[in-house]
């Protein structure tokens, strides 16, 4: 079987090659694109391969190398195998042969793996998932996201909604927002304070990565327009969101003290909902995860607040296969 199978590394050349086979992918997204995965090249070694079947590219496996383990990808939130519409399970069985034995050749004794959770497929892709079952991958991260279905919404708790008639009452106006600035000072210093973290993206990376992707990366903002001339606009809170051709991902959520009080951030969320539900195209919000320790700690006041706009449990997880 593995004659059927070549596996190539990926070298900067093949930038095009890469990107039109994620673009025209069953469950690839932006994440993939080169310019997305190499903005952060300075603390990744890449290691990312190319795999043919019968001469032709079958698939692509984002990954970098960190001593003698393989991660797919430790700078992206999942990664994975990215497949074509041809990829079957019995062929990808040959695939996942084939790749370990060239890691084994590489010198590499510890595979981690991230799979693309389903809401991103843009056609059902766990042919990864049986493989990984079938070479004894052990799950070892399993992370819950509160995720709302747009086409079947359930009805938001009674605490979001008085949040949202808050925040109308206070005046506040949702709109789309280039302040990155402004909301990162505010996202900055609610992880400080809160967890004594930083964002993953500083300012300046978030600014360049929407300039490159403006129809994928969006800031929605909520802000109250003061009486008072010298306060002017003031931004409460906002939603950093990552488009892909299925799902809104909030990659970044964050409120003023100020903003909390006056339901900011539930305003946002309900915009986002009823606007995807008029367009029509997307079929998930997906919220974010609330956890910690891989999983194994549960942020139960984070998860209600999410689960409160109808948000249900979407997990994303992580394998591990010793060579």
């Amino acid at each position: 079987m593995e004659g059927n199978i070549e596996i190539k590394r990926y070298t900067p050349d093949q930038k095009l090659v890469w990107n039109e086979f994620v673009e025209s992918s069953k469950n690839g997204t932006f994440l993939f694109n080169r310019d997305y995965m190499d903005y952060h090249s300075d603390r990744f070694i890449d290691n990312s391969f190319l795999i043919y079947r019968k001469g032709k590219l079958y698939s692509l496996l984002p990954a970098n190398r960190k001593d003698d383990t393989l991660y797919s990808h430790q700078g992206l939130t999942y990664g994975g195998l990215i497949m074509n519409d041809k990829c079957t399970a019995e062929n990808i069985l040959e695939v996942f042969e084939s790749l370990t034995e060239e890691l084994k050749r590489e010198g590499i004794r510890k595979f981690v793996y991230k799979p693309v959770p389903h809401i991103y497929h843009r056609l059902p892709s766990e042919e990864d998932l049986y493989a990984l079952f079938r070479i004894n991958a052990q799950l070892t991260v399993r992370n819950i996201s509160s995720t709302i279905m747009l086409n079947s919404l359930l009805r938001m708790n009674k605490d979001r909604r008085e949040a949202i008639r808050r925040a109308d009452r206070n005046g506040l106006v949702v709109k789309q927002s280039t302040d990155f600035e402004g909301f990162w000072r505010i996202l900055e210093e609610n992880l400080n304070g809160r967890y004594g973290a930083k964002p993953v993206h500083n300012v300046n990376e978030i600014i360049k990565l929407a300039s490159l992707f403006p129809n994928q990366i969006k800031l929605w903002v909520a802000n109250l327009n003061s009486n008072n001339q010298e306060d002017g606009i003031k931004m409460m809170a906002g939603v950093v969101c990552y488009y892909t051709p299925t799902t809104i991902h909030a990659q970044y959520i964050s409120a003023t003290s100020e903003g909390k009080r006056m339901g900011a951030v539930d305003l946002i969320i309900s915009h986002l909902i009823e606007k995807e539900k008029l367009e029509g195209g997307i079929k998930w919000i997906d919220l974010g995860t609330s956890n910690e320790d891989s999983g194994k700690y549960l942020n139960e006041s984070l998860i209600y607040q999410k689960q409160g706009f109808g948000g249900r449990a979407i997990c994303y997880d992580t394998y591990e296969l010793n060579l």
